[in-house]
């Protein structure tokens, strides 16, 4: 039977994995010949403080926001946003530009992060991940190069953001899936504001692609974050069924989902 120990001194980190699953760890279990002292292989030894101090999902998200509002001025943060086969923990938007977030708590794997990374970067103008620091040592082996990296830590009684990379211009993002992003209705404002036929009998993917030929690049990304920032979740419904009376289309079902969140700075 192993005996179960724990282990505390200065922060290390073991170097066969990342993650601390459990405050108790387990001798003579782990691979790395820098300890011998730990769960598994996906694992981290902290000191006492650390444990005490672990940082969950719920403890980053609303201070993060407050961060990201006082670097950035004005954005607004949408919460839980479907992005591809994944859900974004948060979009930025921002005058012109779309950044994904995806948090990594220290009770958080990696294991879906490899598909995270191909969906954020199909649809966002750059992409931040938000970590604790039980990440910290390895988390650049996880994202690409130009994803910024933003580490949280608690630091009397409240929690700290420090930003350790700042994100570049996404090389991967395809137009295509971000024009996406927008509901039918506010494709049809832009080409109302762009002087283009409203194309009431055609679909919403020549919608996107007529926009995306004929308005330039940096005039439509400004509209798009513009729609973006005056979306009114709380009247999904009624916004689409109003497009579609207009157009003579069937109304559409009220769906039954998780409210979305949003945090707007102006």
């Amino acid at each position: 039977m192993l005996k179960e120990v724990y282990h505390f001194s200065s922060r290390f980190f073991c170097s066969s994995g990342l993650i601390q699953k459990k405050d108790k760890i387990h001798m003579d279990t782990c691979p790395c010949p820098l300890i011998s002292y730990c769960q598994e292989e996906t694992c981290m030894v902290t000191s006492e403080g650390e444990l005490k101090n672990r940082l969950y999902d719920h403890d980053i998200r609303e201070p993060l926001f407050r961060f990201l509002e006082a670097t950035y001025g004005k954005v607004r943060i949408l919460e839980e946003k479907n992005t591809g086969d994944a859900r974004a923990d948060a979009v930025m938007v921002l005058d012109s530009l779309i950044c994904g977030i995806e948090i990594k708590s220290d009770a958080d794997t990696y294991s879906r992060l490899p598909s995270q990374v191909i969906n954020y970067d199909a649809y966002y103008d750059a992409n931040y991940i938000v970590i604790g620091l039980s990440h910290l040592r390895h988390i650049e082996e996880h994202v690409p190069s130009w994803w910024g990296i933003i580490t949280s830590e608690y630091d009397g009684g409240q929690v700290d953001f420090y930003m350790e990379r700042q994100p570049q211009p996404n090389p991967q993002m395809d137009p295509k899936r971000k024009i996406s992003i927008l509901w039918r209705p506010e494709l049809n404002h832009i080409l109302e504001r762009t002087g283009l036929p409203a194309y009431r009998q055609k679909s919403k993917d020549f919608v996107q692609d007529t926009l995306l030929s004929k308005v330039d690049s940096s005039v439509l990304w400004q509209m798009v974050t513009d729609e973006l920032f005056e979306r009114d979740y709380t009247l999904i419904n009624e916004t689409i069924n109003a497009y579609r009376a207009a157009h003579a289309r069937r109304p559409a079902k009220k769906r039954i989902r998780r409210r979305k969140r949003t945090h707007t700075s102006r």
